[in-house]
């Protein structure tokens, strides 16, 4: 017979202890991979071989390989873009929002929420750089550096710098972030390790000892480090929202798309980290440390988050009506029953709709439907990214200059080569780095656990 909480269910099950918490994180690390990592390995490798050639042809030949026109200048590459930063912020508010507020169930999920945060902005700083088509010839424009040519600076009233700035912060805190909360993790893996892994690891944990004075340091960091990050939970998607909002196009000049872009970087972020935890927790058997409690506290953010962006839709039509702007109108009633409705209406499905089955304690408690769920949302947010863009684009003022843009074969690669990407780093993390924080859990162990009865 066990014995649990009657206020709050236990973030921890089956009786873990200490040594337990040791035990059942540092097999992962080393034990030799299983089968089902070794197939998913090959299977992101494959994609990241064979969407590097893509890019590579993209390196060779120029941008025109992609599906762009005079009309639509931007479509999958921006696209893309927002929805890859997007997906990387979950990361920063599940590290250093919810540790200021100390919420204890941040602790089993938040270091792979950090470390999808890494590879989702460096899978959505690739397309800028490739945007640019001789990135070696023109990559340091985007630096604040007097040019070589002249006393000239970059456009600092551009939105677009603006994005370099702020995206470069958000890596660089992320990435602090991270690596500090593995210190002592890999300082347990070091003590337990022999041989050429004893050295690496060694190398990695930063001689750390375990002093009173070491954690002491360790807290006051992390906690500067989460004052720093918690306002890039607001400012970079934030100012990603300018390079629309900023603009003179119809569909984009709105004060909405700040808080709108905001609301659902988290929104698809989350759900990210739902689809992430959800096959991590199976391969590595985690069950008894990402419980059903985590997944449904997750779930209830998608809930809120989805239901803000459901909001923001409905915002946008009633300001361009309210507007009596003709191209505003036009661009919003073309984003419903125009050529790119299906777009449209699979946003609006995936985005609106299939979160709202959250309600439903039922469902939100289900590991199947709530991993379909997550992996519809992100669906619904890469059509939301192509909807705002492409369909405000393809119907100019003129109509002698309408197009549409349809999607090359390297712009299907180069999509692929960033999944390819992504999961062959969050992979490598998780087979060679704990994939829980060890610390953190260790800490919540006694308070936190389900016990057994004597």
């Amino acid at each position: 017979m066990q014995v649990t909480s009657s206020v709050r269910k236990p973030l921890i099950t089956g009786g873990k202890t200490v040594h337990d918490v040791t035990e059942d994180i540092c097999r992962q690390v080393e034990g030799k991979p299983s089968k089902s990592w070794l197939l998913a390995f090959g299977a992101a490798a494959t994609a990241f071989v064979i969407g590097f050639v893509a890019v590579a042809y993209t390196l060779w030949e120029g941008i025109g390989m992609w599906g762009l026109n005079k009309t639509v200048g931007w479509a999958w590459d921006i696209t893309n873009f927002v929805w890859w930063v997007g997906i990387g912020h979950a990361g920063t508010l599940i590290s250093a929002v919810l540790l200021l507020f100390r919420q204890k169930w941040r602790m089993a999920i938040n270091r792979a929420a950090e470390a999808m945060t890494i590879f989702a902005v460096i899978c959505a700083a690739m397309f800028p750089v490739l945007h640019m088509g001789r990135p070696w010839l023109g990559a340091y424009w985007a630096l604040p550096l007097p040019n070589t040519f002249g006393s000239l600076w970059v456009n600092f009233n551009s939105p677009l710098l603006w994005d370099v700035f702020a995206i470069s912060t958000y890596f660089s805190v992320s990435l602090v972030f991270w690596y500090l909360g593995l210190v002592p993790d890999f300082a347990t893996i070091r003590d337990r390790a022999t041989g050429i892994r004893k050295t690496i690891y060694g190398a990695l944990s930063l001689g750390w000892d375990g002093a009173a004075r070491t954690w002491g340091r360790y807290e006051s960091v992390s906690l500067i480090l989460a004052g720093l990050a918690t306002p890039l939970v607001l400012s970079v998607h934030t100012i990603v929202s300018f390079d629309f909002a900023t603009s003179v196009i119809p569909g984009w000049h709105t004060t909405i798309f700040p808080p709108y872009f905001v609301a659902g970087a988290i929104f698809s972020g989350f759900a990210m980290v739902l689809t992430l935890m959800l096959v991590t927790r199976k391969v590595f058997k985690l069950e008894d440390y990402i419980t059903i409690e985590h997944i449904e506290l997750m779930n209830i953010v998608i809930i809120v988050t989805g239901s803000i962006v459901g909001i923001a839709y409905i915002t946008e039509f009633f300001i361009s009506w309210y507007s009596g702007v003709p191209a505003e109108q036009y661009a919003f009633f073309n984003r419903m029953q125009g050529p790119y409705w299906w777009a449209y209406w699979s946003m609006m499905t995936c985005n609106v709709i299939s979160p709202q089955l959250f309600w439903s304690k039922k469902i939100r408690t289900n590991i199947a439907a709530t991993f379909i769920i997550s992996i519809v949302v992100n669906i619904g947010m890469w059509f939301e990214r192509f909807v705002i863009i492409v369909t405000s684009l393809h119907r100019d003022y003129l109509p002698s200059s309408w197009a549409m843009f349809y999607p090359t074969l390297t712009d299907m690669g180069i999509y692929l080569f960033t999944f390819g990407l992504f999961f062959t780093a969050f992979l490598l993390f998780a087979k060679f780095f704990p994939v829980i924080n060890m610390a953190e859990v260790k800490s919540i162990v006694k308070s936190s656990s389900e016990k057994k009865a004597a």
